[in-house]
Formats: C-alpha cells, sequence, structure tokens
C-alpha cells in the first residue's frame, strides 16, 4: 500500500478539500501512473454532490488522467517506466461477458470497474479518481499518449474526447455528412473539433449568441440559435446525426425535427431529468433517439491516435488543486472555455 495525496469530498453537501488515500501495491500486471494532469467532467460534480445517488464518501473524483509510468509489475508489457499514459473513465471489467469481448467494456455486465466511486472486480474495493498524485491500474486499462503533445489538453480527450469520438465514429460521420453539435461545452467543443476532423459540415446548435465566434474557430461551419424560431423551422430536415451534449433539462422534440428522415439523435450529456419526445416528431421522420456511453480500451485508444494525428485536443484553463471548488462553480455558470485541468503537481 502507499499514500496518495489527493483532492475530494467527504459528504455530498462539503467542499472538496485536501485528503490522502490508499493506493494497493502494485500487482503483476499493474502500473503505477504518477499523475500530471486531470481534467474535470460534469460527471465529477453530479458525483460528489449526490445529484446521481449518493456514493461512498469519501470521493476523489477525476477520470481524464495523464501522467508518467514510475512502477511496472513483473508481468507488464505494454508499458516501461518513463512512458506517458492515461487513464480513462475506466479501470476495469470482467473481461468474459458477451459485451467485454465485442471491447465494450463500459457495458460490462459485471459491471465494469469505474475510475471512481465504483468497486473493482473484487467487489469490495472503492475505487478513487485522478485529482491525486498517482494512480495504480491494470495495465490493459492504460492508454498509450503520444509524446510531444501538451498533457493538460490531452487529459480531457480520455472522456470529452472518447464520448463524442465514439458515436461520430459509430455513425460514420465523414467527409460532407452534416453533423450538429447541441451545446458548446466541454463535451461539445471536442465534438466540433472531432467532427470537423473527420470531414463532417458541423452545426452548433446553441442558446446563446455569444458562442458564435468560438464556434467559428472550433470547426463549425454554421451556427443555429434555438431560441430563434424561424431559423429553427429554416433548418428542419437539415441535418444527418446531433450529438446532444447537454447535461440539463431542454426540449429535444424541437432539435429532433433537425433531423432528415432517418437521422439519428446522440444523447451524450446526461441529464439528472426525464426527457419528454413526441412520439409523432419520431414517427413520422423515422428519427431515432440513443444514448451513447464513452467507448471501450481499444475504441478509447484508437481516439487518442486519431486526436495526435489530426492535432485535436482540448481547448483548456490550467488550475491548481487549491482552485477546484471555484471551478466546479464556475463550471456551473458555463465560465471556462472549455475544460478544466488540475495541475496535479499543485496537491
Amino acid at each position: 500500500m502507499s499514500d496518495a495525496r489527493a483532492y475530494g469530498a467527504t459528504a455530498h453537501d462539503a467542499p472538496l478539500s485536501s485528503l490522502t488515500i490508499p493506493r494497493r501495491e502494485p500487482g503483476p500486471k499493474d502500473v503505477v501512473i504518477d499523475v500530471a494532469y486531470c481534467g474535470i467532467c460534469h460527471s465529477d460534480l453530479h458525483t460528489v454532490r449526490g445529484e446521481w445517488g449518493m456514493g461512498a464518501y469519501p470521493i476523489v473524483p477525476g477520470h481524464e488522467i495523464v501522467g508518467r509510468v514510475s512502477r511496472v509489475g513483473k508481468k507488464v508489457k505494454k508499458f516501461k517506466v518513463g512512458d506517458l499514459a492515461g487513464v480513462g473513465c475506466m479501470v476495469d471489467s470482467c473481461r468474459k461477458c458477451e459485451n467485454c469481448k465485442k471491447g465494450l467494456e463500459q457495458h460490462c455486465s459485471g459491471p465494469a470497474s469505474f475510475t471512481y466511486n465504483s468497486t473493482l472486480q473484487d467487489k469490495k474495493t472503492i475505487t478513487q479518481g485522478g485529482y491525486s498524485s498517482h494512480i495504480v491500474v491494470d495495465e490493459a486499462f492504460g492508454l498509450k499518449v503520444k509524446s510531444g503533445l501538451p498533457l493538460e489538453r490531452v487529459a480531457p480527450l480520455l472522456c470529452a474526447g472518447i464520448t463524442t469520438y465514439s458515436p461520430l465514429k459509430r455513425h460514420n460521420v465523414k467527409k460532407g455528412t452534416r453533423v450538429g453539435v447541441l451545446g458548446l461545452g466541454g463535451l461539445g467543443h471536442m465534438a466540433v473539433k472531432i467532427a470537423a476532423a473527420m470531414g463532417a459540415k458541423v452545426t452548433v446548435l446553441s442558446g446563446s449568441e455569444s458562442k458564435r465566434p468560438d464556434a467559428k474557430k472550433l470547426g463549425a461551419s454554421q451556427f443555429l440559435i434555438t431560441k430563434d424560431a424561424a431559423a429553427m423551422a429554416s433548418a428542419a430536415g437539415s441535418l444527418d446525426l446531433i450529438i446532444d451534449t447537454v447535461s440539463g433539462p431542454h426540449d429535444v422534440n424541437g432539435i429532433v425535427g433537425l433531423l432528415r428522415t432517418g437521422g439519428t439523435l446522440v444523447m451524450v450529456g446526461a441529464s439528472p431529468e426525464p426527457h419528454a419526445i413526441a412520439s409523432f416528431a419520431l414517427i413520422m421522420g423515422r428519427r431515432a433517439v440513443e444514448g451513447s456511453l464513452i467507448g471501450g480500451i481499444k475504441e478509447t485508444q484508437e481516439m487518442l491516435d486519431f486526436c495526435a494525428k489530426k492535432k485535436v485536443l482540448a481547448d483548456v484553463e490550467v488550475i491548481a488543486a487549491k482552485d477546484i471548488n471555484a471551478a466546479y462553480e464556475r463550471m456551473l455558470k458555463s465560465d471556462v472555455r472549455y475544460r478544466f485541468s488540475i495541475d496535479c503537481a499543485t496537491l
């Protein structure tokens, strides 16, 4: 066992504070990663504040983790000491179920062991995330990070990147595909960048006119104000695919109407409240609404390699650990362009 410096919550109504947490002694196939940067995801806030149900406190959040390997088990083949490595939303799975065998570990029937507020496959050991000095993970769930990239901008790819890459890849987005992105936050800005890098014609759907300049800079060719009824009506049936990144309650019906016949709306933003969707909007246009949860390990590595090749990285604001609580409040106000990345040397 070793002690890790960390930042976490001791209760759903308590601010995050400095903690010391135990990390397991690395086994034969484990790697120890000294964390350099960890992104802040909206899921972190939902979890520590009990908005998705009470968790197992203390909770150390963080599943957008990059750093350098400082120790390897004797049977490790994937990494060596000194390698750059990442950890995303999962640290293990049963590896035996149908989904795991298909490379869909995120849908493990085990279920999967998520990076924090979850349990390892022993069903006993509580996982703690990347707001910490180091993490121990099985090499199979570690991800290779190419050298020469700014790690603070790579970190958010481990959630925001794969969350948006996966549905874009699954729906075969390519040159000429008309992709809408609803919401221009941490997830949305990555959806725009990745879709544009795939060759898509991207339209940002937003309720805020202030986002228009950024949308263009990120790679969007069109911008649509969702509150403008005339503009929405004019754009009806114009999109092949929409990535809905909004994590709060919002009207889905008007957005569905923007899809062509046979188009799909993919929800990646997890609203705590259910959406009301009119059946006829789906039936008359043979449209579909689906959800998407990150991606498997193979696909996540594919995403990292794609982003490195295309030079698609997150836009971040680097913060010190002492500023995490303030960052949470700013995130609620959409006061970040577009992801906070914690400098874990400040822990």
